[in-house]
């Protein structure tokens, strides 16, 4: 299923139309998505039940961030191959963690203010945790996994790199730093999670193309290594690393400048557009 944020009510979608959870249950679930994701097994059952393509027609434009409060957000640096060998590093034996604070949350369609002319993009497929749980087995991992989501970690280059050791958490949390969406597809959903074409463009301009499948770690194993010490929460996100083509080790570098319009697309899941301003 595919689950949306709607002019801030929780939908299904089937194309290009919603079905209103709040609506179709009669009360039984209610309009706001974070009370879902907390019930998710019950949530889950009644949804998979429903036909969304019975919906009302809506406009894509109004979708909101698909998890709009998440307790928790973990980058995931350095965690594709082809992005390792780009910047001369390298993989690392564990996941290089850091957080991206929740107020940097925005939505698929968002306006994003550019604080300076050193900001960067990285595509990159979010899992939303929908199975709270701690010490997490690796083949347990996906039952913990509400789904899957677009999201761009956006990058303040000066910021992050301004000091030894790097601000990671802070040059990536800015305002709109953390656009996701459009949509939370399950994982039942795709005929192969782990392997999903990913990338971002800007006009004819291709920034990014790769696939998940070049993850170093991949989503199960990122989950259990992350809960081996964090208890993870119902509508925790995890960005989990980006392919090849990051600005900041390109010669020259290309950064993001005011009216470019990013256009992030994964497999499976749709295309998001961040309006950078």
């Amino acid at each position: 299923m595919r689950i949306a944020n709607l002019e801030g009510r929780a939908v299904l979608v089937d194309g290009d139309r919603a079905l209103d959870i709040e609506r179709a249950s009669d009360g039984q679930f209610g309009p706001d998505l974070q009370p879902l994701l907390e019930d998710w097994a019950q949530f889950a059952a009644w949804a998979g039940a429903q036909d969304a393509s019975t919906g009302e027609p809506f406009d894509a434009e109004q979708l909101g961030p698909p998890v709009p409060r998440p307790p928790q957000v973990f980058g995931i640096g350095l965690n594709y191959k082809d992005h390792a060998e780009e910047a001369g590093l390298d993989l690392p034996d564990e996941p290089m963690v850091f957080t991206k604070f929740p107020s940097s949350v925005t939505g698929p369609y968002a306006e994003v203010p550019l604080p300076s002319d050193r900001c960067d993009f990285e595509v990159e497929l979010v899992v939303v945790i929908g199975q709270e749980g701690h010490q997490i087995a690796v083949e347990d991992a996906w039952e913990h996994v509400a789904g899957l989501t677009v999201g761009q970690d956006l990058s303040e280059r000066a910021v992050q790199f301004q000091s030894k050791p790097p601000q990671f958490s802070m040059g990536k949390s800015y305002p709109g730093f953390s656009p996701i969406g459009p949509v939370l597809v399950t994982p039942d959903e795709f005929a192969d999670r782990d392997r999903l074409a990913i990338g971002c463009t800007s006009g004819e301009e291709s920034l990014q193309d790769g696939t998940t499948a070049d993850m170093v770690f991949s989503v199960a194993e990122l989950v259990a290594k992350l809960s081996a010490i964090v208890r993870l929460l119902p509508g925790d996100l995890i960005f989990s690393g980006t392919p090849a083509g990051v600005g900041a080790v390109r010669e020259p570098k290309r950064y993001l400048s005011s009216g470019e319009v990013i256009v992030s697309t994964i497999e499976g899941i749709g295309t998001m557009r961040t309006t950078l301003v």
